[in-house]
């Protein structure tokens, strides 16, 4: 049986991988995206919750970090939590990095591609195995 870290490891990398790849496939779109200062206010309360969800399902079912695959796993978890507090908590303060010049779709592809590529690495070819 897969233990849970290579299951997690598995989708998140799969999901870093994509939307890295969305970025840089439909940079016009994603630059549009970031530019925007002005969102629906119920579209950014249903992002925080998924976003919140989803960090909160990796952490309950994942707080480990002990090796590098369940460091990456367990902050992937962290990561998606927190920007969730902050989407539904602070939603205004998290819209004012739109339109910032340091956001460059072609950079942010570069590194959800490398993060999707390295944890794939580990998750899929790695020792999946309870031990």
């Amino acid at each position: 049986m897969i233990d849970m870290t290579h299951k997690i490891g598995r989708i998140v990398s799969v999901y870093f991988a994509i939307t890295g790849i969305g970025f840089l496939v439909s940079s016009g779109y994603y630059e549009g995206m970031i530019a925007t200062t002005n969102s629906d206010p119920i579209l950014i309360n249903l992002s925080g919750m998924v976003h919140f969800f989803i960090g909160m399902t990796i952490l309950v079912n994942h707080f480990r970090w002990n090796k590098p695959l369940k460091i990456a796993v367990s902050l992937s978890g962290v990561m998606f939590f927190m920007k969730g507090v902050f989407l539904i908590a602070l939603p205004e303060l998290t819209l004012q990095t739109g339109g910032n010049p340091a956001q460059q779709p072609w950079v942010m592809s570069i590194g959800f591609i490398a993060a999707g590529l390295v944890m794939g690495y580990f998750s899929f070819l790695g020792r999946p195995y309870n031990e």
